[in-house]
């Protein structure tokens, strides 16, 4: 099982959230990191702009989205933008698109969030294609698109979707390189999510192995288990409420976050990374949460060692 690292909106902190990402991703390489995943929040700075400045100041380190929410964007512009990163870094960008939340879409942008399945089957129909550097020519309800690019030299980027429920994981296994989850617990992945997109793989004529699950979940290796427990309570407590993460947790049995949460000593996390591995689990993506610089330094040294051995 790969290791790599996810980071949920840029350090708005400092002076310039751009720079702190460079000096973050260029650390992270030099601890011998392959790949992070960056997600685009709602009121966060544009990732792909982000992204772009940080492949080109950055290089030896493969960089995701994770996910970019596809209802504020046409296709081709997003397809613009996915081969503009691509070409920047030479072929390291991943493009992860998900259709976001009801609360996001429907409360914020106003945008309706019904029928996502059939939204997304239309939106990678106009996409696809111009990424292999085809032209669209697709009609849809939602969304359509006719045209091509013209961006000689850019790597098509992997396609991954955000994907948790059976619809949804079926269009990604049929469709793209794999899928992203988080808050989903190792029975929900072995029972659930790996067998539900490797069969859409091979009903759609695609080896298995054509697709890959990128599970996502907050990590801290420490000695402070209650401490943590409850720092994750609070700090992710909305994915308790939004209903696609809950649907994760309650068939994992979990009560909370705190309980997807992979907390623990050396010993234990590596017990539950294990377990991940066992359920089909290809890339385990940490969250890393650990409010001290000392713990999340012993989080990350635990994740090197375990991508090292496998």
């Amino acid at each position: 099982m790969d290791i790599s690292l996810s980071i949920v909106g840029l350090n708005t902190a400092g002076p310039s959230p751009v720079d702190s990402l460079v000096s973050n991703l260029a650390k992270l390489r030099d601890e011998g990191f392959r790949r992070v995943w960056m997600a685009q929040l709602p009121y966060d700075v544009d990732l792909p702009i982000a992204l772009g400045i940080a492949l080109r100041e950055v290089d030896g380190i493969d960089v995701g989205s994770a996910v970019i929410p596809i209802q504020v964007q046409h296709p081709m512009q997003l397809a613009q933008r996915a081969l503009t990163l691509s070409l920047v870094g030479g072929g390291r960008f991943s493009l992860g698109i998900g259709m976001s939340h009801r609360m996001v879409t429907e409360g914020v942008w106003g945008i309706s969030w019904d029928r996502a399945v059939r939204q997304m089957r239309e939106y990678l129909d106009c996409l696809e294609p111009l990424l292999a550097g085809q032209p669209a020519d697709s009609t849809g309800e939602f969304w359509t698109t006719r045209g091509s690019l013209q961006i000689p030299g850019a790597p098509a980027p992997d396609v991954y979707l955000a994907a948790l429920g059976p619809q949804m994981l079926r269009l990604a296994g049929r469709r793209t390189a794999g899928t992203l989850t988080w808050m989903t617990g190792p029975k929900t992945l072995a029972q659930h999510v790996v067998p539900t997109l490797r069969a859409a793989a091979a009903e759609a004529g695609r080896p298995e192995s054509a697709v890959r699950v990128a599970a996502s979940l907050p990590i801290s290796v420490t000695d402070d288990v209650d401490g943590a427990r409850r720092q994750a309570a609070e700090e992710f407590a909305i994915y308790g409420s939004l209903p696609s993460y809950r649907a994760m947790l309650d068939r994992e049995g979990y009560g909370g976050p705190e309980d997807a949460a992979i907390i623990g000593d050396e010993e234990t996390v590596s017990q539950r990374l294990d377990e991940l591995s066992a359920a089909g689990v290809d890339e385990f993506t940490a969250s890393i949460f650990d409010a001290s610089p000392e713990g999340r330094a012993r989080t990350r040294a635990l994740l090197r060692n375990k991508g090292e051995r496998g």
